[in-house]
């Protein structure tokens, strides 16, 4: 049995196990659906699951802490075999972690931090995706000052990247290069609170503004927003997600990067290593995965995903990967970049 158990754990993985996932159930907690991108992973999610004859059912936590904690009660109590939870909080959705773990349902920690051993990570480098962020506006806009909008407090992701990009600034911090004059969480990372962050430093700064990190995608067009109601767009504003309208702004040039973690990479691979672990498979034992420590200092498994920098120079990789078609790319764009000239 024993060894009928790995040989299907390993067909999941090799996306062929339709014959012994057909009586699983996989429950997904989002913590909201505001952000274009999550969409996405949940149709690669759905894709893998179908692939592997598993069921998909999901709920929506509407960026409520508490709300997400009922909602994977209400998953358990359906009976699903396996667990993908995009928290909403790190600390406050372990409970939740506990509810899963008291019934044997293994958890997958989708793409944010669940700081919780029980709980296998997934993701992208973020704090790589930071260090990209940085190093594409300091070659754009190599001194002056700098505006940091970052992303949601309670998501550990903002702080990942907040420290890859501190460390492709550091230098040129330290040799006077670069000034950081204005730093902002973004709640929820909503581009709304963005762009009332960005027009507050504004304000406070007399517009003597030369650069933006913006953490992802909407805080980057909040932040754009801000700028252009100030005569301003064009001045360097990173951002992540590879989100259609963030694109379509770097082919303006009124966004410098996006740097893309293909969701339907990750939406894919959440889906067969929550049906593997459904089916016995040790979490070291998934393809890829590693020992990861946290900055809290938990060790968990974990697998990192390779995210890539979009900037002019290479609009078409996303056009050609079929993320985005030529015309929505280049949508108002004149004279532009290719592939839109």
């Amino acid at each position: 049995m024993k060894l009928l158990a790995t040989l299907s754990a390993a067909a999941v993985l090799l996306g062929s196990a339709a014959a012994y996932a057909q009586d699983l159930t996989v429950g997904v907690s989002w913590s909201n659906f505001q952000e274009e991108r999550w969409k996405r992973d949940e149709a690669a999610i759905r894709a893998a699951l179908d692939e592997a004859g598993a069921e998909y059912v999901s709920t929506d936590a509407q960026s409520s802490s508490a709300k997400q904690l009922s909602d994977v009660e209400s998953l358990i109590a359906q009976g699903v075999d396996a667990l993908i939870i995009l928290a909403q909080d790190t600390q406050a959705i372990i409970p939740a972690v506990q509810a899963a773990a008291d019934e044997g349902i293994p958890v997958v920690g989708y793409d944010r931090l669940i700081e919780d051993d029980r709980a296998f990570y997934l993701t992208f480098d973020n704090v790589e995706v930071g260090r990209m962020q940085a190093r594409a506006v300091l070659e754009a806009q190599p001194t002056g000052n700098y505006v940091m909008i970052k992303g949601s407090p309670t998501d550990p992701n903002a702080d990942f990247l907040r420290g890859g990009q501190q460390e492709v600034l550091q230098d040129a911090i330290d040799a006077g290069d670069i000034t950081i004059v204005g730093e902002a969480y973004t709640d929820q990372w909503l581009p709304a609170n963005a762009q009332r962050n960005m027009e507050q430093i504004l304000t406070a700064q007399d517009n003597d503004v030369d650069a933006v990190v913006a953490s992802n995608d909407g805080t980057a067009g909040g932040a754009v927003a801000a700028l252009t109601a100030q005569g301003m767009e064009g001045i360097p504003v990173s951002g992540q997600d590879g989100d259609h309208a963030a694109l379509n702004r770097v082919a303006k040039g009124t966004q410098t990067v996006s740097v893309w973690k293909d969701a339907r990479e990750l939406g894919r691979e959440a889906g067969e290593i929550a049906v593997a672990m459904a089916q016995g498979t040790e979490m070291s034992e998934i393809e890829g995965a590693e020992q990861w420590t946290s900055p809290a200092g938990t060790t968990l498994w974990a697998k990192f995903l390779d995210p890539i920098p979009i900037t002019q120079d290479n609009l078409n990789v996303v056009v050609e990967a079929g993320w985005i078609d030529q015309e929505t790319l280049c949508q108002g764009v004149e004279g532009g970049p290719a592939p839109c000239n």
